[in-house]
């Protein structure tokens, strides 16, 4: 509850690109438009107002998104991060750091899976409320953005903890074995492929894909998160994980047929199903291309290996329902 300290900022990150790759041509799904997004800001702002928080850390971006979405208000308390536009998911990293250094409460996210890896790259338990304008979704929240808002405002006044209101993540993460990269890590799936494009936003064509390491599995969803949901799903908070090792479709005894992208299925062969108690670890050999949340990032040469481990130590996501039920009876909104 309320402390009496000062209200501290609330950080939103806007990701200008997400919603709108080559999966709405290649497949079915929808478009989140600028005007879209700056309506999200404009409603999560208004809640935040509403609940008594008028401090904000934002960024610049291309498209202009928060300032078009708070240009007419006249209550709010705007400080812009100075940061140098790379137009690549390293901004939203370099947001998000410079939004824990800011000292903020909590985070909003606007877009989907990748994009919210990416803030927690810039901030491993970062307290968050993803709101969904991605492709894949299988992290963000779909939430009214008015009351994702409130809630944040809550959290940035000081009425609730963020420890009473979220719990960690389960995610993947990524350790070279011997010399190699830093650690990295994938909020919902880590996949490898026999693929030659990195950074791609293509379907993955499955008898390019070996298997998958799952922090969600989650039958409601899309990508491999959904495939894994209709093989074997995994509890909600569950600190488990999931591997799916794959086959040739017509070469295996049992095939699942999923929604590896929104409005599109793909039959895939299962040589393996899986369940990975917290922190075991799957060894991965190049060469291979390992996808993170549903976007191909580190290419494995021969000899290559890394560890993929499912631990929940990721970022603290909100439950906006539960800030709210407390802010209810606490009698928040009642005059």
């Amino acid at each position: 509850m309320a402390d009496g300290s000062p209200s501290r900022p609330i950080g939103i990150v806007v990701n200008p690109r997400s919603g709108t790759d080559v999966r709405r041509a290649v497949a079915a799904a929808g478009t989140v438009t600028v005007e879209d997004k700056a309506n999200v800001v404009r409603r999560v702002v208004r809640g935040a107002r509403e609940a008594g928080a008028s401090r904000f850390v934002v960024h610049h971006d291309p498209h202009r998104i928060v300032r078009r979405a708070t240009e007419t208000m006249r209550d709010v308390d705007l400080s812009w991060l100075d940061l140098d536009l790379t137009f690549t998911e390293e901004d939203t990293v370099a947001a998000v750091r410079a939004m824990r250094e800011a000292g903020c409460a909590v985070v909003v996210v606007l877009g989907g899976d990748g994009t919210n890896r990416a803030a927690a790259r810039g901030w491993t338990d970062l307290p968050v409320i993803p709101l969904s304008t991605g492709t894949n979704n299988a992290f963000a929240l779909l939430v009214e953005p008015t009351v994702a808002g409130a809630a944040a405002g809550h959290l940035a006044t000081g009425w609730c903890a963020v420890a009473d209101v979220a719990r960690p993540a389960t995610v993947i993460w990524v350790t070279s074995v011997g010399a190699g990269r830093p650690e990295d890590l994938a909020l919902v799936d880590a996949v490898a492929v026999d693929d030659p494009y990195v950074g791609s936003f293509e379907l993955f064509d499955p008898s390019t894909v070996r298997f998958a390491v799952l922090a969600r599995s989650d039958p409601t969803a899309v990508g491999f998160a959904g495939v894994g949901g209709l093989v074997e799903p995994l509890e909600p908070g569950c600190a488990d994980g999931l591997l799916l090792r794959f086959g040739p479709a017509d070469q295996c005894d049992r095939v699942v047929r999923g929604p590896t992208a929104p409005g599109h299925y793909d039959d895939l062969g299962l040589v393996e199903v899986r369940r990975l108690a917290p922190g075991e670890g799957v060894e991965v050999a190049g060469p291979l291309l390992l996808a993170f949340d549903g976007e191909r990032k580190r290419r494995l040469v021969d000899g290559e290996r890394v560890v993929l481990s499912v631990r929940a130590d990721g970022p603290w996501v909100v439950d906006v329902g539960t800030v709210m039920a407390l802010a209810s009876a606490g009698g928040t909104y009642l005059r």
